[in-house]
């Protein structure tokens, strides 16, 4: 485990983020290549096509930590969900219609959570989770967790979350994903 000296967080909105793309796919690729992701760098390419899309929606929200140094060591980010919304779709048992429906401020699609490995259980994962959700206004925060990844599973059952069915996100040749719920009010 690296020293964590000290970590600054930042939030930053899609332009920002766009500007920090290398540190944002640095982190991706470091963390999801570990078990029980296994991606690989087709895995990663695929990931940040999407990420320039998601960067320029107006309620797009990102959180960056950085060593001393400069040298990226987590991020996070995310959106609100808009009407038109697959998530729910992704489920393997529907949910009541009054769960699933979304207008673009109710629920805060948590897209990407990741630290790597070197800062690891040091808080880092919890401040940018509190960093990217502080002051929005959505009243709950949806996210798919891989089950296999324990000690993310343990660290989102310990902020509040909770799990509400299960996913295949990517479409059914995808592992199955835990989907979890955290209300904020």
């Amino acid at each position: 485990m690296a020293q964590q000296g000290i970590i600054s967080v930042e939030r930053m909105g899609g332009s920002a983020a766009v500007q920090a793309v290398d540190a944002f796919k640095l982190i991706y690729a470091e963390a999801f290549a570990e078990p029980p992701y296994d991606e690989t760098e087709d895995d990663v390419a695929a990931a940040f096509r999407r990420f320039p899309v998601q960067t320029r929606k107006r309620t797009f929200r990102a959180a960056l930590a950085r060593c001393e140094d400069g040298e990226p060591v987590g991020m996070a980010y995310g959106f609100p969900l808009g009407p038109d919304t697959g998530w729910w779709d992704e489920l393997t048992e529907p949910v009541p219609e009054d769960m699933r429906r979304e207008d673009g401020h109710r629920t805060f699609g948590l897209m990407e959570l990741a630290v790597r490995g070197p800062w690891r259980g040091q808080g880092v994962a919890r401040r940018l989770h509190e960093m990217l959700l502080d002051g929005i206004g959505p009243k709950r925060v949806l996210l798919n967790v891989h089950p296999g990844s324990k000690a993310a599973s343990a660290a989102y059952r310990s902020w509040g979350y909770r799990k509400i069915g299960e996913a295949r996100p990517w479409g059914e040749s995808a592992d199955l994903h835990d989907v979890m719920l955290l209300d904020l009010r």
